[in-house]
């Protein structure tokens, strides 16, 4: 079976989700946590050698402060569950921003948990004009290697739950030529079927990157 390489997650849906159940918006976000770390562990058992979560982008913080608190607490409590699991993790997000959480400034160069391993990054208060606002038209330098995000590499497929279907700004220069699967359920309904047919979909694929 051919495995991605680099796997991007766009975790749609918690606030749909957490209307549904008779919820205020906010407490969707709490939910999505466990999700993210048993999909984590799935990906390390398949072999995945890098993958990308979409925390929460710049134009999120237009929502309600109640939600924008919400989802900022849960960024960093999903920042501390992922270190506990011995990766190579990095955040990449706009730090100038008051809504970039302070706590995961440490995290902004990769580092190293609890002996390394699979790369693990994180956008965080991320927006895809601030990523191309350093770019310099230069014949010398690729554009991949002016990025914010000039750490995370070409991404192969992207999961996106909540069945919606678009990048919503998601790293677009690394998203190219990624294959894009879309799942109805909403991410805090996350289960392992999801990420395995996911996985067998990519299989299928002609994959040509253009050649």
């Amino acid at each position: 079976m051919r495995i991605p390489n680099h796997i991007g997650i766009i975790p749609d849906g918690n606030r749909r989700w957490a209307k549904g159940q008779g919820l205020g918006k906010e407490e969707g976000y709490q939910h999505g946590l466990a999700p993210g770390l048993e999909l984590l562990r799935q990906a390390k058992a398949y072999g995945i050698e890098e993958i990308t979560y979409y925390g929460f982008t710049a134009d999120n913080c237009k929502r309600p402060k109640i939600q924008q608190e919400a989802f900022q607490k849960a960024c960093v409590e999903a920042v501390h569950m992922i270190s506990m699991e011995g990766t190579s993790l990095l955040i990449v997000g706009n730090t100038e921003s008051e809504s970039f959480p302070k706590e995961l400034l440490p995290y902004t160069r990769r580092t190293d948990i609890a002996g390394g391993g699979m790369k693990v990054n994180f956008l965080v208060n991320y927006g895809w004009e601030w990523d191309l606002s350093c770019i310099q038209s230069s014949k010398e330098m690729p554009i991949i290697h002016q990025l914010h995000s000039r750490d995370i590499s070409r991404i192969d497929l992207i999961i996106r739950w909540g069945n919606t279907r678009r990048l919503s700004g998601f790293l677009p220069v690394q998203s190219v030529y990624s294959d894009f699967y879309v799942i109805d359920e909403m991410w805090p309904d996350f289960k392992t079927e999801h990420f395995k047919d996911a996985i067998e979909w990519y299989n299928k694929q002609d994959i040509t990157l253009g050649g």
